[in-house]
């Protein structure tokens, strides 16, 4: 059953569609009897089609593919015609107040010599023009973007690094969100290029899944490619625990999390769950450690200090799924780790990268959305992500794959 809210959202997107009817009705002044009718049976047809559609929405499982590309075409659909309100709403308050001004000063109605076009007229072609900007973008973000992934290498200055840990080579993964994937053959291309850096160890930083362990089912002999001769070292993210969908029962979500547990561990991956784990070259080691999601907006399953007890080397690298846990605890409480790794945010999944400049709505949200970051002596690294979340696409945030290379060389 539906509920009053989602009952009056409705309404609301009922009342988009019959002011987008309004400067339709604008553009298509001068047409013939017969064009009109078709446009406006076209134009109540598709109305009535999203409407249907958003509806279904509520029957349809979160986070699968169907849901993604109907959420999608619905979130386009209805982008594009507040875009064109916005513009027409401009044009009824320019003509309400010449109405009202008029009306007052009892002016004659005049006429602009040498103007072409009624300014309304102008306005609402204008409109239809605004309206498709959204519609082409977010079609090239999921034609194009989806899959187009990018390595990304950085350099990280340790002074502490034991000499045999040299110019190791680290690989980042993070937010596979393996129940979003339409094109098997693209996500082994982005596997290709993460084994192409040839890494000496690999981190993969949480969201396995969106909603439920079995999505990662049909990519297991994908990502079982994923390895590395110091191993590869993964933790969870807010999504792996099975909390963004309905349960039939307390025991089928415990049953979810122990299929996660067992899919870590037919990958190959060694999931650190508050723990760590040494890593040693000859004589040398240092210590990687792995916590549970912690973050200041989602679940708080992380214990930082059990993950660091007896944590063991002259540099310690964490695994943390959320970028906020390192202001708010990570920094705070240990100092001593070198190297945070995290993911969560996807840069949105929108925004402009040109150079150095990076823009994303993201970072209204998170303070550190993208990229490297350095506070004294610790660094946080921000994976882009490798996967997509609810917009089957990317615009301008692309998948991302990192690669770092350790150096002892002392910070500037």
């Amino acid at each position: 059953m539906l509920s009053p809210a989602f009952l009056f959202f409705l309404v609301c997107l009922c009342g988009v569609d019959l002011y987008t009817w309004q400067a339709t009705k604008v553009f298509i002044t001068r047409k013939s009897p017969q064009f009109k009718r078709r446009v406006r049976l076209a134009f109540f047809i598709q109305a009535a089609t999203a409407l249907l559609l958003t509806v279904s929405l509520r029957f349809i499982q979160s986070g699968t593919v169907p849901f993604n590309f109907l959420l999608s075409f619905i979130f386009m659909g209805y982008l594009a015609k507040l875009l064109m309100t916005a513009i027409t709403f401009f044009d009824d308050i320019r003509r309400a107040l010449k109405w009202f001004f008029r009306s007052r000063k009892r002016r004659r109605k005049t006429s602009i010599s040498g103007q072409k076009i009624p300014r309304s007229k102008f306005l609402a072609r204008s409109a239809v023009l605004t309206a498709a900007l959204p519609v082409v973008t977010m079609s090239f973000g999921i034609l194009s973007g989806a899959y187009d992934y990018r390595v990304r290498r950085r350099k990280i200055y340790l002074p502490n690094l034991p000499r045999g840990f040299e110019g190791i080579r680290l690989a980042q993964l993070s937010d596979i969100h393996s129940g979003s994937f339409f094109n098997k053959k693209a996500v082994m291309g982005g596997i290709d290029l993460l084994l192409a850096e040839k890494p000496d160890m690999i981190f993969f930083t949480g969201d396995l899944v969106n909603n439920e362990t079995k999505e990662v089912n049909e990519y297991f002999d994908l990502f079982t490619k994923v390895k590395a001769d110091l191993g590869v070292f993964s933790t969870l993210g807010n999504h792996d625990y099975g909390d963004y969908r309905a349960w039939p029962s307390v025991a089928a979500k415990q049953q979810n999390m122990t299929d996660m547990l067992k899919a870590h561990r037919r990958l190959g991956w060694r999931l650190l769950m508050n723990e760590n784990q040494p890593v040693r070259i000859g004589q040398d080691q240092i210590a990687v450690l792995g916590v549970e999601n912690w973050g200041t907006k989602f679940v708080k399953h992380g214990r930082l200090d059990q993950a660091s007890l007896n944590a063991e080397g002259d540099v310690k690298l964490l695994l943390s799924h959320d970028p906020s846990h390192w202001d708010a605890q990570i920094r705070i409480q240990q100092p001593d780790i070198d190297v945070t790794f995290s993911g969560h945010t996807h840069g949105m999944q929108f925004g402009v990268e040109i150079g150095d400049f990076r823009w994303s709505p993201s970072q209204y949200i998170y303070k550190q959305w993208a990229d490297l970051y350095r506070k004294g002596k610790q660094y946080l690294y921000v994976n882009r992500g490798y996967g997509f979340l609810a917009f089957p696409g990317r615009i301008g945030i692309l998948p991302e794959i990192t690669t770092f290379q350790l150096t002892g060389k002392p910070l500037a």
